[in-house]
């Protein structure tokens, strides 16, 4: 025999702009991160899409913005530019 869930257990899954705790919290292909002081859930980012390297672990709790990880598949990698090598220091989501 199933038990109910709690009424303050929410039945489905966050949709973009939603508040949650945790990626669990969000409807496929949206992850849970930091906006300002809560937490919504937000897209996972595609391929070419602007994302946050982290150089070292505990660094990520500390922004306002969070972004989610890239997409599966994908990694976040320094962007190649034509011209003077330190002209971006800009990581987008890329195939492996």
């Amino acid at each position: 025999r199933r038990t109910p869930a709690p009424a303050w257990l929410p039945t489905a899954k966050g949709e973009e702009g939603d508040f949650c705790l945790r990626s669990s919290d969000c409807a496929a292909g949206l992850c849970c991160a930091r906006h300002f002081w809560s937490k919504i859930c937000k897209p996972v980012l595609r391929e070419g899409q602007v994302c946050t390297r982290h150089r070292r672990k505990g660094t990520h709790g500390l922004e306002i913005f969070q972004r989610c990880q890239c997409a599966e598949g994908l990694v976040c990698r320094l962007q190649r530019e034509h011209g003077p090598a330190d002209a971006s220091r800009l990581h987008t989501c890329q195939q492996h």
